[in-house]
């Protein structure tokens, strides 16, 4: 009989254990937003920036605190900020790097590929979207470093920000009637593209607005099918290494 009283009292007290806990989550988790609404609050306050987000990382007492795809670090109080790369010290990895990455994928399928200039190269299974200044020179060079890409289709979305020149260009490029032949002669042969207008609004102006929102400082940026960008130039072998291995990702999901 006692050892039957004392299996009880345990299940008893076992269950007051849970139900307690079931009872403090939603007080915690509470509180755990208070604290990054408070954060997110003070900060936006002391530097006068758009705070977009606060989360709390697995290192003790450290907060991430995102404006776009920046990301700085602080306390519980927010009594300072830590504007750098955080490391783990024990896989060595470069935690920031990482956050910032997963932070500037963007999925393909949400991109206008309707409102770019489409070039194919083989059979153009594969695909990356590219935002491209007429007057770019990495532009430029990124457009031959294609000539040693196999089977892709890209999509250039005109993006002109580097001189009233370049929205002269990127209006007649869209409007030509061999859209891909007229940004293949400027960017690969230097041939200035025609005088053309176009009956409809080109959706220029759009893709500006939406450079803007996916945080596209500057010119080449490329996204890649499995939501990865890289920002710059990059060489064939980079750019084939990078697209054999978003198919991949791509075909696993």
């Amino acid at each position: 009989m006692k050892l039957y009283v004392n299996k009880w009292a345990r299940l008893k007290a076992l269950s007051l254990c849970c139900l307690l806990g079931f009872a403090s989550s939603p007080a915690l988790a509470q509180e755990a937003n208070n604290t990054t609404d408070s954060i997110k609050e003070a900060i936006a306050s002391a530097f006068e920036v758009e705070v977009t987000a606060v989360e709390q990382t697995p290192y003790a007492g450290i907060y991430e605190v995102q404006m776009g795809t920046n990301i700085v670090y602080t306390t519980e109080k927010a009594d300072f900020v830590i504007a750098g790369n955080l490391i783990d010290a024990k896989t060595k990895s470069d935690v920031t790097s990482e956050r910032v990455a997963k932070l500037s994928e963007v999925p393909f399928d949400t991109l206008p590929v309707e409102q770019a200039v489409k070039r194919v190269i083989g059979n153009g299974e594969r695909k990356v979207a590219i935002f491209e200044d007429p007057n770019c020179g990495y532009c430029k060079k990124l457009y031959k470093e294609f000539d040693g890409v196999d089977n892709v289709t890209v999509y250039t979305f005109l993006m002109p920000i580097l001189a009233p020149d370049s929205m002269v260009k990127a209006n007649n490029i869209w409007c030509a009637k061999d859209q891909a032949l007229a940004w293949g002669n400027w960017m690969g042969r230097n041939v200035s593209p025609p005088t053309a207008k176009c009956e409809e609004e080109t959706p220029i102006s759009s893709i500006l607005a939406l450079g803007k929102t996916l945080g596209v400082q500057g010119t080449p940026a490329m996204f890649f099918e499995d939501g990865s960008r890289v920002n710059g130039y990059m060489p064939a072998k980079k750019i084939n290494e990078v697209l054999d291995r978003q198919s991949q990702v791509v075909s696993q999901n």
